[in-house]
């Protein structure tokens, strides 16, 4: 295939960025996106250019580290990571516009890279347990509800790539927030600092700049592990019980 590429390109956070126009050719539809990039960024080193900046680390759709806007869709026409789509979704002479996350919380850093370094922050603020629970128990010890045990995984599946953010229209974070506390407030482990937990991610997902939640759906639809949309309605019922006990 012979496609046109529109991509963001800035050198760096204070820099002014632009669209740049690439042409590449004998594309496989095997490639995945990111092979793609790779090909294209050998040819701009071959020809005395600065490579295109993006990010990458597993590239088996586990890590979330390779997020990009697509054609205006997170993550690209696949419900998957970027590393995971393939040039099989696209077709011979298609412009594709490629750009780094929309959100004021993810500044860029460079080109397609972004500092998602916000997202770590709000776990910091209270997505874990701190409760001294001593060694390792027994699988059997603590007994968990199957219906608890089944819902708290599937939250734990987000892996914090930001796609939801990049889809919002208002750039909220509510369905990761939602994910981290619907997943840890389901085990019995995690009651003890429920309600702090719940205030402390909120307070914190607001400092960052992430905006409201206004139920668009827009998060779950381009999530690639494709979290729930009823775990911002566990993150919201968690507030408000918070507020309730005077948090």
């Amino acid at each position: 295939m012979s496609l046109t590429l529109k991509i963001w390109r800035q050198p760096d956070a204070e820099s002014p960025g632009a669209m740049h126009g690439y042409q590449i050719d004998d594309v496989s539809p095997d490639m995945s996106f990111l092979e793609m990039l790779d090909v294209l960024n050998e040819s701009l080193n071959a020809a005395g250019e600065e490579p295109i900046a993006f990010d990458s680390d597993c590239r088996e759709g586990i890590c979330g580290m390779c997020g990009l806007m697509i054609n205006g869709q997170a993550h690209g026409p696949e419900v998957t990571t970027t590393c995971q789509l393939h040039m099989r979704s696209f077709k011979d002479g298609d412009e594709i516009v490629i750009e780094p996350w929309r959100s004021a919380a993810f500044p860029v850093v460079r080109d397609l890279v972004v500092d998602r370094s916000s997202f770590d922050r709000v776990i910091q603020a209270g997505g874990y347990i701190s409760v001294n629970t001593g060694a390792a128990p027994d699988a059997h010890a603590v007994p968990v509800p199957k219906a608890k045990a089944d819902r708290a995984f599937d939250a734990a599946t987000c892996i914090g790539c930001g796609a939801c953010v990049a889809a919002c229209p208002n750039g909220s974070a509510s369905l990761f927030v939602g994910a981290k506390v619907t997943h840890l407030g389901e085990l019995p482990q995690g009651q003890a600092e429920r309600d702090l937990r719940v205030v402390n991610m909120v307070g914190q997902h607001d400092h960052e700049g992430f905006g409201g939640c206004t139920n668009i759906g827009e998060c779950t639809s381009s999530c690639p592990k494709e979290i729930p949309l009823d775990v911002i309605s566990r993150l919201n019922w968690d507030l408000h019980a918070a507020m309730r006990h005077g948090l």
